[in-house]
């Protein structure tokens, strides 16, 4: 903790820091046109909060100070390197005049981080790169978090964003929405963005929480935007989908923090108002007969939403849905929670035999949620050395905490 800062102080910045710095980040990238420099000058800007903020007080409105002095720090940076560097002068002219010409009120602030998005998706970056980037900017996730989601070291993660970073200087790439012509090609990248964003926040990678409520918070208002923007059937079957199942994140945990499966969960709690424009945009979104994943997943969603209880939820449905969408999203993931399905409808061992033909492939093997779906079928089935085998697998392999206690206790059980 710095010195002479409250520590009330300090954890008011660390939660402005969690919760505004990706809005800070892309409207100066807009204003300065290069995303280091934006970097640097949103770093010195919460580092000015530290130094001020004890005397002077939190400003009533802390985004609109901090993007005002980051902006002041970029200008006091580009003089400074201008004095030493003769070709930087007409450079931090013009930049100055950029940055004090450059409007920079609420509603350019909020479309803001759609501009970054695309700019972050842009073709000319290799696909893994606007992935990372975008997550790593924009949405503020660790290069660990983005790691472990791309199932590949930090180190290697982090090149990505070094290069994706330099692509964007080097080809000149603008901070911009693209235009209705050039949109369409752009969408499925920034889609895949926020649906990785909504699952970090739906199912946190690791730490002391199930959920992180600003991710999936930022990943429904990015998919809002995106449906102002462009009302295609995919990105409303997105926001459809974001919406229900957000819906029931007030019963995923106790009031303690424990992990409550969906079979647990008191259905009173969930989110009617969510529940209810998740299942009018679903509505929407399958009028045309152009939709795709995110839409299917937004159906298997809503048959959760609208049904009373795991008993009689339409699990027939649900296993005719993930047929659909694994003959276009033929994905392990997928073909897990279609096992899942099936074993609902027709009992844990033809369950286990389909989440066995999904593990053999290999591809599933580090992944904790099939090793607990497979010991989940052998704990229903009795089968009680196995059952504990796949949970301690499963044990070994997640970072949350509360799904880690989760486990714990399931093993506990079996003892």
């Amino acid at each position: 903790m710095p010195q002479n800062v409250p520590e009330e102080l300090c954890r008011t910045i660390e939660m402005l820091y969690r919760s505004e710095s990706g809005r800070i980040l892309a409207t100066l990238a807009r204003l300065l046109g290069d995303l280091d420099v934006a970097e640097e000058a949103m770093h010195e800007a919460f580092a000015a909060a530290l130094d001020t903020w004890p005397q002077a007080g939190v400003p009533d409105q802390p985004r609109p100070w901090l993007i005002s002095t980051a902006r002041f720090k970029a200008i006091d940076g580009m003089r400074r390197r201008a004095r030493f560097d003769s070709a930087q002068k007409d450079l931090a002219l013009y930049l100055e005049a950029r940055i004090n010409e450059a409007p920079y009120d609420d509603d350019e602030i909020e479309d803001d981080r759609l501009r970054l998005i695309f700019t972050c998706c842009h073709p000319a970056l290799p696909p893994e790169g606007q992935l990372a980037l975008t997550l790593r900017e924009v949405c503020g996730l660790t290069t660990e978090e983005i790691a472990r989601a791309f199932l590949v070291p930090p180190a290697t993660l982090a090149q990505r964003i070094v290069r994706a970073k330099a692509k964007i200087r080097e080809a000149s790439i603008p901070y911009e929405v693209p235009s209705p012509q050039e949109l369409p090609e752009r969408l499925s990248a920034v889609l895949h963005v926020i649906y990785l964003v909504f699952n970090e926040g739906y199912s946190a990678a690791a730490g002391a929480e199930v959920t992180r409520a600003e991710l999936t918070g930022e990943a429904i208002r990015l998919g809002r935007l995106l449906t102002e923007l462009q009302p295609e059937p995919e990105v409303i079957g997105l926001l459809a989908m974001m919406l229900l199942q957000e819906s029931r994140r007030a019963a995923r945990t106790s009031p303690t923090g424990e992990l409550i499966l969906l079979e647990n969960q008191d259905r009173s709690l969930w989110n009617r108002e969510q529940i209810a424009e998740g299942v009018a945009l679903l509505e929407k979104a399958l009028k045309s007969r152009r939709f795709g994943s995110y839409t299917l997943q937004a159906a298997i969603a809503a048959v959760h939403a609208e049904a009373e209880s795991v008993t009689v939820t339409d699990w027939r449905q649900i296993v005719a849905l993930y047929d659909r969408l694994v003959r276009i999203q033929p994905s392990p993931v997928v073909h897990l929670n279609r096992a899942v399905a099936i074993a609902m409808c027709d009992g844990a061992e033809a369950g286990l035999t389909h989440i066995d033909a999904v593990l053999e492939h290999g591809e599933l093997a580090n992944y904790y949620l099939a090793h607990s779906a497979r010991a989940d079928m052998y704990r229903r089935l009795g089968r009680t050395a196995e059952a504990r085998s796949s949970y301690e697998k499963a044990l070994a392999l997640t970072q949350q905490e509360p799904e880690r206690q989760f486990l714990q206790e399931r093993i506990r059980q079996l003892n």
